[in-house]
């Protein structure tokens, strides 16, 4: 079984990129060059973009072998499939890295002990419930990368298949 996805390096310095190119590849088991861009929203570093094919962990092993280099900002996701639900992972260097469970219809599926804890808190006045709800969705994340979404408009995009 095989899923979809796409890697979008929103941000990398140039040093970095090879190392990337390589961390994707261990995970796909194929060869990856990427198509590197200049990042107009942060000038010093490069983007890149592509869509591949893998195993339906492929997007959560992505992002594991990424995480660790903290000057990157990117995304993973994974489309959902009639058997797996979907996954996206951001990461920024300030925030770290946030994943969520994407439904069939593209929400994000957000468990019932997770929704639990964060109205705990609010009720205790440890936090703002919108504030909690907000995190749970990813918008810290998202509020980060937009700047860097958009300045990928119009970026090529290549696709990669898994050998299996």
């Amino acid at each position: 079984m095989t899923t979809r996805g796409v890697l979008y390096v929103h941000s990398a310095p140039r040093a970095l990129c090879p190392h990337v190119e390589w961390a994707v590849a261990g995970v796909l088991g194929a060869r990856v060059t990427l198509d590197w861009i200049k990042q107009p929203a942060s000038p010093e570093t490069l983007r890149a973009e592509f869509s591949w094919q893998g195993a339906p962990s492929a997007a959560s092993k992505m992002a594991s072998a990424l995480r660790g280099w903290r000057l990157l900002r990117f995304e993973v996701t994974a489309e959902p499939s009639t058997t797996t639900e979907g996954e996206r992972f951001s990461s920024t260097p300030s925030l770290g890295i946030f994943h969520a469970v994407i439904g069939q219809h593209g929400d994000i599926l957000i468990p019932e002990d997770r929704l639990r804890s964060a109205t705990s808190r609010a009720v205790r006045g440890e936090t703002d419930l919108v504030d909690e709800v907000n995190k749970l969705l990813g918008k810290p994340w998202d509020d980060e990368l937009e700047p860097f979404r958009h300045a990928g408009e119009g970026a090529p995009v290549r696709w990669l298949h898994q050998v299996v």
